[in-house]
């Protein structure tokens, strides 16, 4: 056996693996009822790929160092010279990243019984995926992070969608009475999976093509062609079978014909995979080339530098990000899905809250998408834009959204013991953590707090360096902003609120903290993330201890307008609860002949007869 049939078989090994532990995994943990027989035998899968794919990824480590040394080592030596290689060529650093996933997931596998405990062991699965996306032949084109992206998402959606199908299949033996169920469930993860292929593919392909007419003139595009359309097929097909054939045949219908109902799923997955094959060894029409002089801005961001800005630029600039892209779009299809099955069931759901959800999702959009995340990886003022729109400004319409109370609303409960999204959603925010971060004077406290935290430390240039940082940072300071939001104004569950005047204090005092945080940026004249800002060779704007300074002020400044609207809800909240006292207190007056205010007048009758008597 050569060593480029060792790589290739190895690889193999260890990406179905992959796909048959996150499989089991996602069953285990939204799919099968608590305590069920298949539990057993899912964990079991679970535990044996893990093994495999730890031992598919050191056979793969160690068939590809020999293949990029060219010729083996004495025995002797080879495992010494395999742990140097790993620990410093970045091909090989991956890999031994997914190979140290794959040990943290065998450990976790090993006690996997309850949906809490599957869903943590799911970490090292998107760790090692990370990895591996980086890997990948589209990550070195020249859109980088639009590569690398669209590779995780690739390869999250291949391997779900791989791995739930292959799991239905080796427990259709005691599945049950639950089958029927859990094949519906499964054919929804495949849809979502199988969405995140279509889109991820897309984006890789765009990357690979000059121009669009390059899709039915060259191989490669007519291949990739083939793909998409054999996986809307697979999509409509799921759909059809999950939302009309399915529900109309019994438990015992569904037992019988279990092979013929999963034969459509299988097939497609068979059909996408060949092709997918056959699409990694096509040449693409626009071939990876390193750039033969990359400017400073491209060695440090991936990107040309782009041009100085001013308005057209601001909202006219955008850069593709497929992770952000595609979770911002599915949020909105979601919401909107749950707003109309509302109003099929007959149940009302306020307009605004609608508009204002797309409105932020939108505007989140814009920010990680358009000029803030192409301007804010050049300049600290810019990057200081899109660090306050994400915890200042969007999660203001996010919140009045109210998504939370509209999912616990729209999604069915599950009645056969297993944990579905409703379950989900109540478990996070009930939890311990969640009622801890969700206090309103934690959530102030992170809101402000995190601002020294991330700009004082190594966590800022680990965001403007690393794209998986980068990310990190959106959602994080997304979520903190939501937190910190829905704890004043907001109606989601999870916070014990206080009263408005404290609600009041805590405002003005989070945005004072922020206040003092931009001035004390304007007057600094030490710049942070020297070697990344300094160094980025921009031929426009002002110097980068200047441009810092502009930073703080829009630190000081942006937050005006989120306070002014805050501080609106705020006040409405509190004359609407005043009012609806008032109406409550006049309802209870009229139901007991104003029996409060006729013992109120009696106790002052009484006091004053007192007062008289002692004078007397």
């Amino acid at each position: 056996m050569t060593v480029e049939t060792l790589v290739t078989l190895s690889a193999a090994t260890r990406d179905l693996s992959i796909a048959a532990t996150a499989g089991a995994l996602l069953v285990i943990a939204g799919v099968l009822p608590v305590g069920h027989a298949a539990v057993a035998r899912a964990s079991l899968i679970a535990r044996v790929g893990s093994i495999l794919w730890v031992v598919g990824a050191f056979a793969h480590s160690l068939a590809t160092y020999a293949s990029i040394r060219g010729a083996l080592p004495d025995a002797s030596r080879f495992i010494e010279e395999w742990w140097s290689y790993s620990t410093s060529v970045d091909l090989l650093q991956a890999y031994l990243q997914v190979l140290l996933a794959g040990l943290i997931a065998s450990v976790l596998c090993t006690l996997v019984r309850t949906p809490a405990l599957a869903a943590w062991s799911l970490v090292p699965v998107a760790w090692a995926l990370g990895w591996l996306a980086q890997t990948g032949h589209a990550a070195g084109a020249a859109d980088h992070h639009l590569a690398t992206s669209a590779m995780f998402l690739h390869l999250a959606g291949a391997t779900v969608w791989t791995g739930v199908i292959g799991v239905m299949v080796v427990l259709r033996g005691v599945l049950g009475g639950t089958a029927k169920d859990a094949m519906i469930r499964v054919s929804r993860l495949a849809i979502w999976a199988a969405a995140a292929v279509i889109v991820s593919g897309i984006a890789n392909g765009a990357i690979r093509l000059a121009t669009p007419a390059e899709l039915w003139t060259t191989p490669y595009g007519r291949l990739l062609l083939l793909k998409t359309a054999l996986m809307c097929v697979a999509i409509a097909l799921a759909a059809w079978h999950r939302r009309v054939a399915l529900p109309r045949l019994s438990d015992a219908a569904v037992a019988r014909r279990f092979w013929r109902l999963m034969a459509v799923d299988v097939g497609a997955l068979v059909a996408v995979m060949g092709v997918a094959a056959v699409l990694a060894s096509t040449a693409p029409p626009v071939p990876i080339e390193a750039l033969a002089e990359p400017s400073p801005a491209y060695q440090l961001t991936g990107y040309a530098l782009p041009p100085a800005p001013s308005f057209a630029t601001w909202v006219g600039l955008w850069r593709l990000e497929i992770i952000a892209a595609f979770v911002l779009v599915a949020l909105a299809a979601v919401y909107l899905i749950g707003v109309l099955r509302l109003r099929r069931r007959g149940d009302a759901w306020p307009w605004h809250r609608t508009a204002s959800w797309l409105a932020g999702i939108v505007l989140m959009l814009w920010i990680t998408q358009g000029g803030p995340t192409v301007y804010g990886m050049v300049t600290f003022s810019g990057h200081m834009l899109e660090h306050m729109l994400l915890v200042m400004v969007a999660p203001v319409p996010l919140t009045f959204g109210a998504p939370i109370t509209l999912a616990l609303r729209a999604l069915p409960p599950r009645r056969d013991g297993s944990v579905g999204p409703r379950e989900w959603i109540r478990i996070v925010v009930e939890s311990r953590w969640m009622r801890f971060w969700a206090h309103p004077i934690v959530a102030a406290t992170s809101f402000a707090g995190f601002l020294i935290v991330f700009y004082y430390s190594p966590l800022f240039e680990l965001a403007l360096r690393n794209h998986a940082g980068h990310l990190w940072m959106t959602l994080h300071f997304t979520v903190v902003g939501y937190l910190f939001v829905n704890a004043l104004v907001g109606v989601d569950p999870g916070p014990t609120r206080p009263s408005y005047p404290l609600r009041i204090v805590l405002l003005f005092a989070t945005m004072a903290f922020h206040a003092f945080f931009g001035v004390a940026i304007m007057m600094s004249t030490v710049l942070l993330a020297p070697t990344y800002f300094g160094l980025m060779g921009r031929t426009w704007g002002p110097d980068a201890i200047t441009d810092q300074q502009y930073g703080g002020g829009v630190a000081w400044g942006i937050g005006e307008l989120p306070v002014v609207l805050l501080a609106i809800g705020i006040i409405t909240a509190w004359r609407r609860e005043d009012a609806r006292e008032v109406k409550r207190r006049d309802r209870q007056a009229d139901r007991d002949d104003d029996a409060e205010l006729r013992a109120y007048n009696a106790m002052l009758a009484a006091t004053a007869e007192e007062d008289a008597q002692r004078e007397r």
